[in-house]
């Protein structure tokens, strides 16, 4: 089982077939789900006491089971946040399967660290967080807010020299659910901060709300987002960085989705303060095209959380002795796949400016798409798009009316667009992410509403 024999020879040349020919697929299908019931059916047991044939167990997968799971790397996958991981990434990320790594320390990946922490650095650089930022990838932009939040709760524990009774961390009302589950698991509070005019935290409201409270001494974060999952708003990240400082507040940015816009010049302006963070969130799965999962989690001083983060164990001591950069001390992880070397290695390989380009690309579609939506009678624009999603309502339409739309669209493969609520109301929602989703597609989908 553990040896390269004729099984796995046979295993592999399958897998590496169907790989290779799932790469070639241009555009990549966007397929759909399917009940239990008929993939019980179709599938039958999998895993029995006796050996399958590799080829057969395959088959499985790629007549049954895949055709039954979305594609989010399709051009016409525009719901929650899709995914368009270049090829190169694809590749890559057999590589690193194929090559089981530990990348928890030093000792076991020095390689792989030297490479994610070059990938790290193109980060850390765009957000302008200085040359001693660092940090390690993590599975997700929940992990990521996790992790970055225990660092500052801890880090205002020992500053200040004591915890209240409850930690608390503010937070905007269009914060990403992952924030408010971390706060849970940290028991921390959330000190909920108003949206401004621009429907987005401001500085100016934060300010109010510290100076009205009757106890700012037991807020220990300030979470910002810079482009947030709903509507992608980019909090006032300069204001809010004001406050951080005044009131020596650790300030979390999370830009798990909109972090990656920072490459763009048309755009980068909007995210000014985010060099303030002092810790910082991009997921490169979503718009840096890499694979799922991966998460760059940042911080301005990385030995602020190595202190919090880093575990204490004998068997542990080697992997500290020379001082080396260990990734597993910079978040609440131990284990971990060198989840950033896909990313790194479609960054060697295509080049920083074909990044700029792409992503330029995708906000060019998106000025398109709400320009298309502005000129037609039917639908209406919920609001401009600061990034790359648009929302947008087809008067007269109830919840039943839009969810058997989004139904509709997704049988006839035109497209996968889920609804969303916008200020209690239930709009359409397409994010632009896949630099091959054309406005002929956005084209296509608007149709459907007439």
């Amino acid at each position: 089982m553990h040896h390269f024999d004729e099984i796995a020879e046979r295993a592999a040349r399958a897998c590496l077939d169907y790989a290779t020919e799932r790469l070639r697929d241009d555009p990549a299908p966007l397929d759909r789900s399917q009940p239990y019931e008929v993939l019980a059916q179709r599938a039958g047991s999998t895993i029995g006491t006796d050996p399958k044939d590799p080829e057969a167990v395959l088959r499985v997968f790629t007549d049954v089971l895949a055709p039954a799971c979305l594609s989010s790397d399709s051009p016409r996958y525009l719901a929650f946040i899709p995914a368009a991981p270049t090829k190169a990434s694809l590749i890559f990320d057999t590589v690193v399967g194929a090559s089981s790594v530990c990348a928890s320390s030093w000792m076991e990946a020095s390689g792989a660290i030297y490479a994610e922490n070059e990938a790290l650095r193109y980060i850390a650089d765009l957000a302008g967080m200085g040359p001693g930022a660092g940090g390690c990838f993590v599975s997700g932009g929940s992990a990521g807010n996790l992790s970055a939040l225990v660092a500052a709760r801890d880090t205002a524990a020992r500053v200040r020299g004591g915890r209240p009774e409850r930690w608390r961390i503010a937070v905007g009302e269009e914060s990403h659910s992952s924030i408010v589950s971390a706060l849970r698991v940290i028991d921390c509070d959330p000190l909920v901060i108003p949206s401004g005019p621009a429907e987005r935290m401001t500085g100016d409201s934060l300010r109010a709300v510290l100076a009205a409270d009757s106890d700012p001494s037991s807020v220990c974060a300030i979470a910002a987002t810079a482009g947030t999952t709903n509507a992608g708003i980019i909090d006032d990240l300069a204001g809010v960085a004001a406050v951080a400082r005044d009131r020596s507040i650790w300030l979390h940015v999370d830009a798990a989705y909109g972090g990656a816009a920072l490459a763009a010049p048309s755009v980068r302006d909007r995210f000014a303060g985010i060099e303030a963070a002092d810790s910082l969130v991009v997921d490169p799965h979503k718009w840096l095209f890499a694979p799922f999962d991966s998460c760059a989690l940042l911080y301005r001083e990385p030995e602020l959380a190595r202190s919090v983060h880093a575990q204490q164990a004998s068997y542990l001591d080697p992997i500290r002795m020379d001082g080396e950069w260990n990734p597993a001390d910079y978040a609440y992880h131990l284990s971990r796949r060198a989840r950033g070397l896909p990313f790194w290695y479609s960054l060697a390989v295509y080049g920083t400016d074909a990044y700029r380009d792409a992503i330029e690309q995708v906000l060019a579609t998106t000025s398109a798409a709400a320009a298309r939506v502005d000129e037609a009678d039917d639908v209406s624009l919920v609001r401009e798009p600061e990034l790359s999603v648009v929302l947008f309502r087809r008067p007269g339409w109830d919840d039943a009316a839009y969810f058997a739309w989004s139904r509709r669209l997704l049988e006839e493969q035109i497209a996968f667009v889920l609804p969303s609520r916008w200020r209690g109301e239930i709009v359409a929602r397409a994010v632009f992410l896949n630099p091959n989703t054309t406005i002929a597609i956005f084209d296509e989908i608007l149709d459907t509403m007439r």
